[in-house]
C-alpha cells in the first residue's frame, strides 16, 4: 500500500507565498512528484521583467532532500523580495529591466522522505545528461552501481529524472537568451565554513569565464571585506560527474556565445551546528539542518547580504564591463593566481 507522508513544511510555506503574493510574481508548477499518496508540486517563481533577454538572477534550493535549510533560505529571501515589492520603489524599478527566478524546492519528494536523493534514489546533483568524468572522485563523485547507495547518478547515461528535466528546462528558458545571468544553488553539509563554489565540478581545469568570475569576487571582497565565505572552485573539494551547473554553464555558452552566465553554489558549513549541539546528529530532520530555532532564524537571514550583492551585480553592467584584451588577460591572471596557481 502507498504510504502516507506529511506535507513538507517547505511546500506549505511556498503555497502560502503563492496565496499571499500571487499578484506580484508568476508562480508555475513545472512538474509533480508522487510520494506515497501525495502528489507534490515542483514550483518556479518568476519576479520582474518577462523579456527573455533581461539580465537574470536564479536562486535554487532543496536539491538534496536532507538539506532542508537550503530551501528555507531561498524561501526566506523570496518572501523578503515579495514583501518589499509592496513599498520598495528602487526594487520595483530594477525589476522592470531585470528579473529573478526562484526554484525553492527542487526535490520535494526527497524532503518528504528525508532522503538526499529523490524518491527513486537518484542524486539530482549528479544526474545531468553528461558523460562520466575521468577525474571524478570515486563513489562520492557519482556512480551507476545501485540506487541503494548514495550519490547514484541513474541507470542510463543521458537519461534524467523529471525533477532534473524541469530544472534544466526552466533555467534554459529564462537564462539562455539573457545577456548576463547569475545563479546560486543553496546547500548545506560540508565543513565548518560557508563556501561559495563555482564550476567546474568535473575537472580541476579553470572555466572559460574565470576573468569575469574573478572580477566579480574582487568587487565582492572590496564591497564586503568582512564577509564569511571561502570562495573556491568546487573541484578543489572533490570532483563529480553529472553536475547540473557544469551542464547548464556549457549549454549557455553554446546558446549565448557573447553572454556570461556564472553559476555559484553556496555550501553552508553545517558541521559548525553539529559541534555546537551534538544532539543534532540524532535530529529527526538530520544533521544538515540547524536544530535550535534561534539558529535556524539566524541562518535564514545570514546570506541576504550575498544575495542582495548578486542582484545588484545582475542589474549593473560594471561587473560585466566590456573588456579590452589586456584588461581581460590581467583579470584572468589574477583569478588564476588566486585559485589555481
Amino acid at each position: 500500500m502507498p504510504r502516507n507522508v506529511p506535507l513538507p513544511s517547505e511546500c506549505a510555506e511556498l503555497d502560502g507565498l503563492m496565496r499571499r503574493h500571487g499578484d506580484r510574481a508568476r508562480f508555475r508548477t513545472l512538474t509533480r512528484v508522487d510520494v506515497g499518496t501525495r502528489s507534490l508540486p515542483l514550483v518556479a517563481v518568476e519576479v520582474g521583467s518577462d523579456d527573455e533577454r533581461a539580465p537574470t538572477m536564479i536562486v535554487v534550493g532543496g536539491v538534496h532532500g536532507l538539506e532542508r535549510i537550503g530551501a528555507r533560505v531561498v524561501l526566506s529571501y523570496l518572501r523578503t523580495v515579495l514583501e518589499a515589492l509592496r513599498w520598495d520603489e528602487p526594487l520595483r524599478r530594477s525589476l522592470e529591466h531585470a528579473r529573478m527566478l526562484f526554484v525553492p524546492v527542487v526535490n520535494p519528494g526527497g524532503i518528504a522522505l528525508g532522503r538526499r536523493s529523490n524518491p527513486r534514489g537518484v542524486d539530482l546533483m549528479r544526474n545531468a545528461p553528461t558523460a562520466d568524468s575521468w577525474e571524478s572522485t570515486p563513489l562520492v563523485g557519482g556512480h551507476r552501481i545501485s540506487a541503494r547507495l548514495p550519490w547514484y547518478r541513474g541507470d542510463e547515461p543521458g537519461e534524467v529524472e523529471p525533477e532534473t528535466r524541469a530544472l534544466l528546462d526552466v533555467i534554459g528558458h529564462h537564462a539562455f537568451e539573457s545577456e548576463r545571468a547569475l545563479s546560486i544553488d543553496v546547500h548545506s553539509g560540508f565543513g565548518l565554513q560557508d563556501r561559495l563554489w563555482f564550476p567546474y565540478a568535473r575537472t580541476r581545469q579553470p572555466l572559460p569565464n574565470l576573468a569575469e568570475l574573478g572580477h566579480l569576487f574582487e568587487r565582492f571582497d572590496a564591497t564586503h571585506p568582512n564577509h564569511v565565505y571561502r570562495v573556491e572552485p568546487q573541484a578543489q573539494a572533490y570532483t563529480i560527474s553529472g553536475d547540473l551547473w557544469d551542464h547548464l554553464y556549457d549549454e549557455y555558452r553554446r546558446a549565448q556565445p557573447s553572454g556570461v552566465f556564472l553559476p555559484l553554489t553556496l555550501e553552508m558549513g553545517s558541521w559548525t551546528w553539529v559541534r555546537k549541539n551534538l544532539r543534532q546528529l540524532t535530529s529527526r530532520e538530520g544533521p544538515f539542518n540547524p536544530k535550535a530555532p534561534h539558529r535556524e532564524r539566524r541562518i535564514r537571514r545570514r546570506h541576504f547580504t550575498l544575495l542582495d550583492f548578486l542582484w545588484r551585480c545582475v542589474c549593473s553592467p560594471a561587473p560585466w564591463h566590456a573588456w579590452t584584451p589586456q584588461e581581460r588577460a590581467e583579470a584572468h591572471q589574477r583569478a588564476f593566481a588566486r585559485w589555481y596557481a
